[in-house]
């Protein structure tokens, strides 16, 4: 084993030893505990410190947890109970729509696909799971600004024109006018913006707080997919949505 994954294993090891204690605890007893030397176990939780997991309290000097460690298991519980949900309405959606389905979550720099259910055609869509789709071109995007007013405004601001990253220039005031479109009817398009010849179709999720969480979304060929998109997908697509959405705890009319 290597230099740097014997640092990692003891980094854990500290974690996973303070947790256990439960308490506030100082370096000689961590040391006793673990069976390691004390110099090495005072590094590592002064690295440990400097990254915000572990507090030392300055009257006793021992060391405790901090809530980071707890916001980021909340954070992968969180995603895994949103994946299951969508997990058990895709297969419904895809079937049909016969086109492939997406469900996707919203991050700082874009709207990330978490998971893809494809569906047999001639052609691939070559968007797989870590995709990350950026707020101006993808109906996830689209979506994501209609329904997050912070959002829009980061993201436009007082701006009359937007580059993108494809090379494009959009006329803000336009968008915002497709974007107040889509928060009313509840879905938003996406005609080859992202990737030629495929079509995107994409609605909103809300979790138990009204709050939006994330994007479903239909995926297909310009042929499989138009660019004025049948009613029937429309419906399909919104009601899986709203159906996630009743999973994760909301209740239709509730979002913010």
């Amino acid at each position: 084993m290597s230099v740097m994954l014997n640092t990692v294993v003891t980094a854990f090891s500290i974690i996973e030893k303070m947790a256990e204690v439960g308490t506030p605890v100082g370096v000689s007893e961590l040391a006793r505990l673990l069976d390691v030397r004390k110099p090495l176990v005072f590094r590592h939780l002064r690295t440990l410190r400097e990254l915000g997991y572990v507090a030392q309290d300055p009257t006793t000097e021992k060391y405790s947890l901090t809530p980071r460690l707890f916001h980021i298991g909340h954070a992968i519980a969180d995603r895994i109970d949103f994946l299951s949900a969508a997990r058990r309405v895709m297969p419904e959606l895809a079937a049909a729509a016969r086109l492939s389905v997406s469900v996707s979550r919203i991050e700082e720099q874009g709207v990330r696909v978490l998971d893809i259910l494809e569906f047999r055609s001639t052609i691939e869509i070559s968007t797989p799971p870590g995709s990350l789709f950026d707020f101006f071109t993808s109906a996830q995007g689209k979506v994501a600004m209609a329904f997050l007013p912070d959002l829009l405004a980061t993201q436009i601001g007082s701006s009359a024109t937007i580059h993108t990253a494809q090379g494009r220039d959009i006329d803000a005031a336009t968008l915002r006018e497709e974007l107040a479109q889509v928060r009313t009817q509840g879905w938003a398009m996406s005609a080859q913006e992202v990737l030629t010849g495929v079509n995107a179709l994409a609605a909103p999720i809300f979790d138990g707080t009204g709050v939006l969480t994330g994007t479903l979304a239909i995926i297909g060929s310009t042929q499989d997919l138009p660019s004025d998109p049948p009613a029937m997908l429309i419906e399909a697509l919104v009601s899986a949505s709203q159906k996630l959405s009743e999973q994760l705890g909301h209740r239709k009319g509730e979002a913010k």
